[in-house]
């Protein structure tokens, strides 16, 4: 009677540390496929920081290893006898001014389309998402055409204008305005404010996690834009942005790919960015999130 009680208690009591063991070493398993997953994507950008800071010859034969056998600057020093300061520039205030932009026509056009009742409003709207679903390769051409028609090319303005507000800037205010309570506005109807003082005084105050979500997502693509600068500077490379000066790098030093030089100006574009993922990264999950609310 005492022994087969003592095994009832000992098969009651015994599955609980292996059952705790076992969640354990699942725990840890996970974490080392996380670890190396993150490791696998971070890798090439901490070897392009490495490699900037090598010489051509010991990335010439052995382009791979992490650490360099000798440090250098070489890269670096051929990046500062170009026109890169110039580049960093016209990129900055290219970027701050479509960020600008953007917060001011996107939030206005997301907050009409979600607060005023208007002939044609859910039709408006499709298509501006409709706009979203065109490849941009496809856009460069009658883009082109139309700067021309302006006379933008190789001007700030080509630069700037067709980025002063996209279709994602208006479908997320959209999406958030449309989550606050109607009721605030309408109190603030009864007081005796009009639609422009409802959108400045009481929803943008209320947008402002969307607002820097906004802000972030428009000065990094246009931080990082390519395409429109390509086809609106010809002639005069005074306007190149930093990703147009760096694809013409080449050109600027030779025939020989002067690799170091080459991903150092890739981490001058990087940093930037990579600095404001880290201390933002937050806002950009809100406003995935945002994105994601109910239409």
């Amino acid at each position: 009677m005492t022994a087969s009680t003592s095994l009832e208690q000992s098969s009651s009591v015994n599955p609980w540390p292996a059952s705790r063991l076992w969640i354990q070493i699942r725990l840890w398993i996970s974490y080392a496929l996380l670890f190396g997953l993150a490791f696998a994507f971070f890798y090439p950008f901490l070897l392009a920081v490495t490699t900037s800071f090598k010489p051509l010859p010991e990335i010439a034969s052995d382009p791979v290893s992490l650490l360099p056998k000798t440090w250098t600057l070489e890269g670096y020093e051929l990046m500062r006898g170009m026109n890169v300061g110039r580049w960093v520039f016209n990129s900055a205030f290219v970027a701050v001014l479509v960020t600008v932009g953007n917060l001011l026509f996107a939030s206005m056009a997301g907050y009409a389309l979600s607060r005023i009742d208007f002939p044609g409003r859910e039709a408006l709207f499709l298509g501006i998402l409709g706009t979203m679903m065109i490849p941009g390769i496809v856009l460069l051409i009658p883009r082109f055409i139309v700067l021309k028609q302006l006379s933008l090319i190789d001007t700030y303005g080509g630069l700037i204008l067709p980025g002063l507000v996209t279709a994602f800037g208006v479908f997320l205010t959209k999406q958030f305005f449309q989550s606050i309570p109607v009721e605030l506005e309408e109190a603030a109807r009864i007081d005796g404010a009009n639609r422009f003082q409802m959108f400045f005084l009481v929803s943008l105050p209320v947008a402002r996690s969307v607002l820097i979500a906004l802000t972030i997502f428009s000065f990094q693509g246009s931080w990082n834009e390519f395409m429109t600068p390509l086809i609106v500077i010809s002639t005069n490379k005074d306007l190149y942005t930093l990703p147009l000066g760096l694809a013409f790098l080449r050109g600027g030093i030779g025939m020989n790919l002067q690799w170091n030089a080459i991903l150092a100006g890739s981490i001058v574009t990087t940093l930037p960015m990579a600095l404001i993922y880290i201390f933002f990264q937050r806002y950009f999950v809100e406003g995935i999130s945002y994105a994601g609310l109910k239409g």
